[in-house]
Formats: structure tokens, C-alpha cells, sequence
């Protein structure tokens, strides 16, 4: 196969949906967690300048292979870094927290950037089980899977819609007012997009989890119900993409993100993302074609017509109002310059 050439100088149409980043801010393997949350920084920066469109950090705990813990504690210094991008959390898992120490943290969010804070919700313990059971202050028993009661009570203190009778009505005054957060739906499943289509909210799917999300989709939109704070469907799509100049050099780059899902998939933890040398290495050693993924797993990698051309067809598979595009990749510099070439391709700028 030849390897596609850079595109940058060819007239590209304007596409219909916008494009984002979902940052889960990966350790790189000679590397360390510090250094990914600055990292993380100097993306979001770039992110700004090259004209993406909103940026979210992930919740992962447990993991030393992303560094993310708390978004909210990295979205703050990325809102002061930037000047235009929506900054949000992709997401919080809510199932951990109280519903109103959520909307009060949010909510001084967006009282000090304005109009620029995003909340993206999601059910899944974003962990394994035992990190899960840690997160919980009472350890005594199971977790009770109330979501959506959860779901219902943050979004009646983030719209100040708390019944006059209900008990917690006087705390709807959240630090942030007048200012409003925008929430999400984050999921990979069918089940989020129901919760999502029911509350009228806006819907993001993880098409990097679970790469099968297009009925999903297509029910959220038919059967959305509009909301005072969103009155149509607006659907998303995060799709894992990995772009360099060339074809093969992004086949390289890959390789770093197969290994990683690789090990996730059987059990085994990596405490980091590993380099493309490892990568190869453990490919040869396994015998395994260097660009196998698990199955359920797909990834848009390639030269930056190739990655266009993909991200607009799963677009469109998805009737996606907007793309949000998370790249694991080892190498930083790298990872910049994947963001870079999209952003060229696109013509966000």
C-alpha cells in the first residue's frame, strides 16, 4: 500500500458537525503521572489555537496509565489556560458522588468562566471494583444503583427546578448563579441513550469503548424528548483517531494504543502506555499482526485524508452533530502533532 501524502494543501469543504477533543491524559511509559496532567495542559492550549471546539478530560481511578483523577481539578487550571474552548468533564462518574457537592462544584465553574463549562455525566465506576469500593464512604454495604434519582436531583439543582416541598429545595442556590452549566449524557450502552433521550439532555457516545453505538444513536434521536435546556437532540460521537503524515507512520503510532487495549482486554495491567519499540516487541513475541485490536474495538488511524475520510463516514453513520476525538498515543510531541494535522485537515482554524 502507498502511504498517503499530506493534504494540507489541498481545498477541503467544510464539514456539518463540530470537533472536539477528549483528553484521558496517558502516562507514557518513561514518563510520569505529573508529567501527563502538564501535558494535558499544553494540549488543551494548542486545542485553543487551532480552533477545536470544546475540550474534556476523562475520571479514571486506579490506574497509573491515566492521570486524571478528579476532572474537575484539571478543568479549572484548562479554562484559565485558554480563551474560547468549552472546557468540561467526560465525564463524571456520578455513581461516586453527591449529587449536590457535583452541581456546587460545577457551578463555581462556570461562575468563573462563563459560558464555557461543560458537565458530562456518566453511570460507569470509570475503575475496577475494588477501586470502586474505596470511592464510597460506606463501606458497609453495596452501592445502591439509584442513577437515575441521582441524574434527576443534580440536573433540579443545576436548572434551579427543585420542588418548593422537597426537602433540599433552599440548597438549589448554587456559588455560581446566574451562571449555568451545560450537562451530558456520556455512555456506551444502550441504557444512557435512553436516560438521555428521556431527560432531554445531550448525548455523547463512546464509540472507542463500544464501537457499535449507531442504533444507539438513531433511538436517541427518535425518541428525544426536548428540554427547556435543550430542545432537540444533539448527538455526539468520541471515536479514538491517531493521524501522522503518513499512512504507516500512523500504523507505528497505533501500535502503542493495541498493546494497552491488548492487556486491558485480558486482565493484565499496564502501568503505563507503552512506546512503539515495546509495542513491536510484544507484537513479534505474540505473533500477533502489529495493528490487532480486541474485538468490539476500532480505531480511525492514518494520513490526514485517510482519517478525514473515516471520521466523516462514522459521522455520518452516527448522524453526529459533533466528533470528539481521543488519541493515545506514546509519544507527546506525537500526540500534538496528530491533533495539529486534524485540525489543518478540517480547517478549523
Amino acid at each position: 500500500m502507498t502511504d498517503s501524502s499530506p493534504s494540507s494543501a489541498v481545498p477541503v469543504s467544510p464539514v456539518s458537525f463540530q470537533i472536539s477533543v477528549l483528553d484521558q491524559a496517558p502516562v507514557s511509559e518513561g514518563s510520569s503521572s505529573a508529567q501527563a496532567l502538564n501535558n494535558a495542559l499544553e494540549l488543551a492550549v494548542l486545542a485553543d489555537r487551532l480552533g477545536y471546539y470544546r475540550y474534556w478530560v476523562a475520571e479514571h481511578h486506579g490506574t497509573s496509565s491515566l492521570a486524571c483523577a478528579s476532572p474537575e481539578v484539571l478543568m479549572g487550571p484548562i479554562a484559565a489556560a485558554t480563551r474560547r474552548l468549552r472546557v468540561g468533564s467526560g465525564g463524571v462518574m456520578l455513581p461516586h458522588y453527591s449529587p449536590l457537592k457535583v452541581a456546587e462544584s460545577f457551578s463555581m465553574l462556570s461562575g468563573l468562566y462563563p459560558g464555557r463549562i461543560d458537565l458530562g455525566l456518566g453511570r460507569a465506576p470509570g475503575s475496577d471494583g475494588l477501586t470502586a469500593s474505596a470511592l464510597q464512604r460506606d463501606r458497609s454495604r453495596r452501592p445502591v444503583d439509584d442513577f437515575p434519582e441521582q441524574l434527576n436531583e443534580l440536573l433540579a439543582y443545576l436548572w434551579d427546578e427543585m420542588p418548593d416541598d422537597h426537602p433540599f429545595a433552599r440548597l438549589s442556590a448554587l456559588p455560581g448563579s446566574p451562571e449555568l452549566v451545560q450537562p451530558w449524557m456520556l455512555g456506551s450502552s444502550a441504557q444512557s441513550g435512553i436516560w438521555a433521550a428521556e431527560m432531554g439532555l445531550p448525548y455523547m457516545f463512546a464509540d472507542f469503548i463500544h464501537a457499535a453505538g449507531e442504533p444507539v444513536a438513531q433511538r436517541y434521536r427518535r425518541d428525544f424528548q426536548p428540554s427547556s435546556r435543550c430542545p432537540q437532540a444533539r448527538q455526539g460521537v468520541a471515536l479514538q483517531v491517531i493521524c501522522a503524515d503518513t499512512d504507516e507512520q500512523a500504523r507505528l503510532l497505533a501500535t502503542s494504543y493495541g498493546m494497552r487495549l491488548i492487556h486491558m482486554h485480558s486482565g493484565r495491567r499496564l502501568d503505563h502506555i507503552p512506546s512503539v519499540a515495546t509495542a513491536l516487541q510484544f507484537f513479534a513475541e505474540h505473533d500477533l499482526p502489529s495493528s490487532t485490536l480486541p474485538s468490539g474495538r476500532r480505531a480511525v488511524i492514518g494520513s490526514p485524508a485517510r482519517v478525514r475520510e473515516q471520521i466523516e463516514s462514522l459521522a455520518a453513520a452516527y448522524g453526529a452533530d459533533e466528533v470528539m476525538i481521543v488519541s493515545i498515543i506514546h509519544e507527546h510531541t506525537a500526540r500534538l502533532r496528530s491533533y495539529e494535522l486534524i485540525a489543518r485537515e478540517f480547517s478549523l482554524v
